[in-house]
């Protein structure tokens, strides 16, 4: 059977989610049991997401095999409960930089490099590459970016020329405004970008239309008189309870047999996958429950720095059947212990991972408010860095003690970068990414939310607890609850009453609605203990 491919395009304006729609593409065919797998193109000239700010990029997702890539991948994994491999992230820089090094070896003796044909023969010759390696019966492909941005030019144009050599099917994702002075949805500007996408030479064969209220037939109309297709290609895509159920939504609009058409593609639907998926939906829209978590960040102003925290907690809570309410909470807003008043509401506190000086002290704060006021807590990266901060400050007597990368000159310096990576300059070099192994204690918390001696989980961090003040704050009550037996590091801790755990890895990067972080699930049904005791 020759190759399948699709590719998500994107008009108008970004966050509309093109990555949204991609999963739930990937999920219909995942529900005929089809081997599908993305790949994600970005047109900024960075090599991978790691050295952006999250307040302009959202989160750095984070693989097994260490790379570091956009947060779009976590909405894959997520859907598809599958791991997937950096090899699928293509970026501008990525494709310039393997350019530039082809040229410098005298790959091109004799030509002038040119954006067409050597940069887009390297996008075909990357997508047909992870088709070899991968051998999946559909690839979909997420162009970053939307139609018209100079970016992703080059790009939109490769897969113009990919799809006149092989079986591709276009999907456009639009947005259609309804203006409350009008009172109608307008389609006007899906009229024009329509016309910019075939001036380029593309012709989508399934629009996708976003849009707040459901789609009318008015507008379905004439989107389908402009893109010169049928209504039934014509998809609604109109604000949802939860984006998992948009797979749902799209196959109740006949959007997988239309796909499976145009690809030459058959199956029967897996029903025991598609009934599992349908009753946890309903578990995030009807819940039995609900419970008050509050997250201390430094990057709250933009929800999408903490996207997999946020879909752990959904997962959790729809594994308990309980909806977990987020009070996002500004960590500078706390550096007065009078803030803390703010916390006594919550059924659960979460700290989670970050970089810098800026917002600690209010993290410190709220962590110390948890231990005494025994509320459910959970520590992620930095928040188990400063959870041990606070542990020292606070129960062995260590004042001011502190991370290095808060104070370089603190006296009690338990937490510092660990002696093997001082002499690293490079960006990232100094990171512990990816998947490590840990060794969990029996007994704590940790391993009964396990149940398992030997876990593995990804970590995106520079700065580990200092083995220097391990067997001290051990003295003090504080539990080591997990070790990575190669390196011997510290990986979770725990206060030893109460629920509190911390732990250097990001749990929440594995988390998926069919198979929900260990430790998400035991920290929700804690804080639901906690809700039941008031």
């Amino acid at each position: 059977m020759p190759p399948k491919y699709i590719v998500v395009l994107g008009l108008l304006m970004s966050g509309l989610g093109k990555g949204a729609v991609t999963s739930a593409i990937m999920k219909m065919f995942d529900f005929y049991d089809l081997k599908v797998l993305p790949v994600k193109f970005d047109g900024y000239l960075n090599y991978d997401c790691g050295t952006m700010n999250p307040y302009r990029h959202g989160e750095v997702f984070v693989l097994d095999d260490k790379s570091e890539v956009d947060m779009d991948f976590g909405l894959y994994e997520r859907f598809l409960n599958k791991n997937l491999t950096g090899d699928l992230s293509i970026t501008g820089g990525k494709l310039f930089s393997k350019l530039v090094t082809k040229e410098r070896k005298g790959g091109f003796l004799g030509e002038d490099v040119q954006i067409i044909p050597h940069l887009t023969n390297e996008v075909m010759g990357n997508i047909e590459n992870v088709y070899k390696k991968k051998e999946p019966d559909v690839l979909v492909i997420e162009v970053g970016g939307t139609v018209g941005d100079i970016e992703n030019s080059y790009f939109i144009e490769a897969m113009r020329q990919f799809a006149t050599n092989h079986d591709v099917t276009f999907v456009c994702l639009t947005y259609v405004p309804a203006l409350d002075v009008v009172g109608e949805q307008k389609t006007k500007p899906t009229q024009i970008g329509l016309r910019q996408l075939q001036q380029v030479g593309i012709s989508p064969n399934v629009v996708i239309c976003r849009s707040k209220a459901p789609l009318e037939k008015k507008a379905k109309d004439k989107i389908s008189l402009f893109s010169n297709l049928e209504p039934q290609r014509v998809i609604d895509d109109s604000d949802d309870y939860t984006i998992y159920h948009l797979p749902l939504h799209f196959m109740e609009q006949g959007l997988d047999k239309v796909l499976l058409k145009d690809l030459g593609l058959s199956g029967r639907i897996n029903k025991q996958k598609l009934n599992a998926w349908g009753i946890m939906t309903d578990k995030i829209r009807t819940p039995k429950g609900k419970i008050d978590i509050g997250i201390v960040g430094k990057y709250t102003d933009l929800k999408d720095s903490y996207a997999s925290l946020r879909e752990a907690l959904i997962h959790a809570g729809a594994f308990s059947n309980v909806r977990v309410n987020i009070d996002w909470i500004e960590s500078t807003d706390l550096e007065k212990k009078s803030g803390t008043k703010r916390l006594s509401g919550l059924n659960g506190i979460i700290v989670p991972g970050g970089f810098g000086k800026r917002g600690t002290e209010g993290m410190i704060n709220a962590i110390e408010y948890a231990r005494e006021n025994g509320l459910p807590f959970l520590g992620l990266c930095l928040g188990m860095q400063l959870m041990a901060v606070e542990y020292a400050r606070n129960a062995c007597g260590l004042k001011n003690a502190n991370s290095t990368e808060m104070n370089p000159k603190t006296k009690y310096n338990v937490i510092d970068i660990i002696e093997w990576q001082r002499g690293i300059r490079t960006k990232g070099g100094t990171m512990r990414l990816g998947a490590y192994e840990c060794a969990l204690s029996p007994n704590t918390h940790s391993y009964r939310a396990y149940a398992s001696k030997k876990i593995t989980e990804r970590h995106r961090h520079r700065y580990e607890f200092n083995n220097k003040y391990r067997q001290t704050m051990k003295n003090k009550g504080l539990v080591i609850a997990g070790i990575n037996p190669k390196e011997d590091l510290v990986e979770f801790i725990e206060w030893n009453s109460g629920f509190g755990i911390g732990t250097q890895s990001h749990p929440e990067l594995k988390s998926r609605l069919e198979s929900p972080a260990p430790l998400f699930v035991s920290f929700v049904k804690e804080a639901i203990n906690r809700s039941a005791s008031k």
